[in-house]
């Protein structure tokens, strides 16, 4: 008999009852396997706890069923004594006998697109905390009938057929032919959060076709995620996407055949829709290697040849640091046809290669340039196609100066001449499109804090902040930089469960509980402290002198 705790919402103005049931599954839980949830009745509300084992999970199942804002249905990764997430591995998995879907071969988690459970539209799903891998050829796995069958190439860890309202955050996606894989299905497929994810080693080798996000639906937004190199001899792209009311913020995408590859739609419900033809990325960190496929950062526009579909309108690209180590020429952008416009604003545009090596534009369109900085001796177009206007303001050099450019801190350093070098952000994308975080390496972020003007790139540097510049609710850390003691101001010491200090690299090298904080054990260098109270968390970027 399966054991499960039930909570019961009473409506005192219609009488409704409204039942919400926590599922846990794992070692000395109610439930050994993922199977025994049943996935063909979840209710608005229920909560699937999958607790981290030892070994992976090798199962995999269609979700086709209704949430509700107020009450989403949730599938949590409850992570181990060391922080992993469960494991979900797709070679070898077996899919519930109970449940009857199709396309089986395109996913180790289908949203949508089932006979059992009856076929709707999902909506309100959270999926987060998962580690997710092993969704390709030549993997294999048993199928709702009990017959081995074998992964497609465009397979995916997480495939959406259709589904609206749907957040994937927090997970690390792997080892498959597409990451993640979202189909429009007409238009469907609406409001997707993808959200402090590290996805990489996907793509098939060779293939052009298959990348580590795939992704087309109406309204859709990537932020804080880390998007890691491709599997080696994987020719795909790192995001790619055909997506109208496309937001990409506050991201580390490092490689891939392109970094963004942003394309039309084939959904007349798509590039009808208002929003197709304005598309926002804004405080990335764009990391191009020597010899990591297309020269070419960017695509946006079109790739199918049928021209009136084709993105057009407005790019909007700002507060972005780029970093080519390419040893031979490099693109920001290639635009598909002259009604393509990029705006490129308060972006670092920095080579390791000389100057000429980098150009701005490549194909049609035109890029509009502004307060941005730029390696000294950068051209227009290595092809001689394509309009930069130059409206002014931006600026070259030898060197932003990046604190630590060998161990990717692309922080300012206090003497760079991009501080309070960048332009306000025009009102015209205000609220909505404001600056207001920067991204943590890794897959975290932190509230932005603007000094004076904006700086010249994704990371605001904070030297010149005070104890006056915060309000006074808001935590501070301080003196910093230091070399002995650092305190925290505006916590009570009761409320803190936990501080720790992590290298650039993500290792941890102090913990505390305490307001004040000895740091003379650790090294001279950068790191990042984050505070962990009952109700509040905070992450703040540190200076050991």
């Amino acid at each position: 008999m399966k054991t499960y705790y039930t909570i019961v919402l009473f409506s005192l103005l219609s009488f409704n009852i409204i039942s919400a049931t926590d599922y846990h599954v794992g070692p000395g839980q109610p439930l050994t396997n993922i199977s025994e949830v049943p996935w063909d009745a979840l209710q608005a509300g229920d909560k699937i706890y999958i607790h981290w084992k030892s070994t992976p999970y090798y199962e995999k199942w269609v979700i086709n069923a209704q949430g509700t804002a107020q009450n989403r249905i949730e599938i949590i990764g409850v992570s181990g004594p060391s922080g992993q997430k469960p494991i979900i591995d797709g070679n070898g998995a077996v899919t519930p006998t109970y449940l009857n879907y199709w396309n089986e071969v395109r996913g180790l988690i289908k949203i949508g697109g089932s006979s059992v459970p009856s076929d709707g539209l999902p909506s309100y799903i959270t999926i987060e905390n998962l580690e997710l891998r092993s969704v390709r050829p030549a993997y294999t796995f048993t199928t709702d009938n009990g017959q081995t069958d074998t992964y497609a190439s465009n397979a995916a860890s997480i495939y959406i057929e259709k589904g609206e309202h749907i957040i994937i955050r927090d997970c690390i996606i792997y080892d498959s032919g597409n990451g993640i894989f979202i189909g429009a299905n007409n238009g469907q497929s609406k409001d997707i959060l993808i959200a402090n994810n590290y996805i990489y080693d996907n793509g098939i080798v060779g293939s052009i076709f298959e990348h580590n996000t795939y992704t087309e639906a109406l309204g859709i937004t990537y932020e804080y995620n880390r998007f890691g190199p491709l599997r080696a001899g994987a020719n795909g792209n790192n995001l790619k996407d055909r997506s109208a009311g496309l937001v990409v913020r506050y991201n580390w995408i490092e490689s891939g055949n392109r970094q963004l590859d942003l394309v039309e739609s084939g959904t007349s419900a798509l590039y009808n829709d208002p929003s197709y033809s304005t598309t926002y990325v804004y405080g990335n960190i764009l990391i191009e290697p020597n010899g990591a496929g297309n020269s070419q950062i960017i695509h946006y526009g079109g790739d199918n040849g049928t021209t009136s579909q084709y993105r057009k309108g407005d790019f909007y690209f700002y507060n972005n640091t780029v970093i080519s180590t390419r040893n031979s020429n490099t693109t920001l952008a290639r635009l598909s046809t002259q009604d393509e416009t990029m705006h490129s604003f308060n972006n670092i545009i920095y080579t390791s290669n000389n100057g000429s090596s980098m150009a701005m534009i490549n194909g049609d369109g035109t890029i509009n340039s502004y307060y941005n900085w730029i390696k000294t001796n950068w051209v227009d177009s290595h092809s001689g196609s394509g309009t930069v206007n130059d409206q002014g303001n931006n600026l070259t050099g030898s060197e932003p100066l990046f604190v630590d450019f060998n161990n990717q801190d692309f922080n300012l350093q206090d003497t760079s001449l991009l501080i309070d070098a960048g332009s306000a952000i025009p009102s015209i994308h205000l609220p909505d499109h404001d600056l207001l975080n920067e991204y943590v390496m890794h897959t975290n972020s932190v509230a932005k804090q603007v000094v004076n003007t904006l700086d010249i790139g994704a990371f605001e540097n904070l030297s010149a902040l005070s104890v006056s510049d915060f309000p006074q609710e808001r935590i501070l850390l301080y003196p910093n930089p230091s070399a002995s003691l650092v305190f925290l101001k505006n916590i009570e010491p009761n409320t803190i469960k936990s501080i720790a200090f992590y290298s650039v690299s993500g290792q941890l090298v102090l913990t505390s509980t305490d307001t004040a904080i000895d740091v003379r054990a650790i090294a001279s260098g950068i790191y990042f402290v984050k505070v962990n109270a009952l109700d509040t968390q905070a992450i703040f970027r540190f200076i050991k002198q």
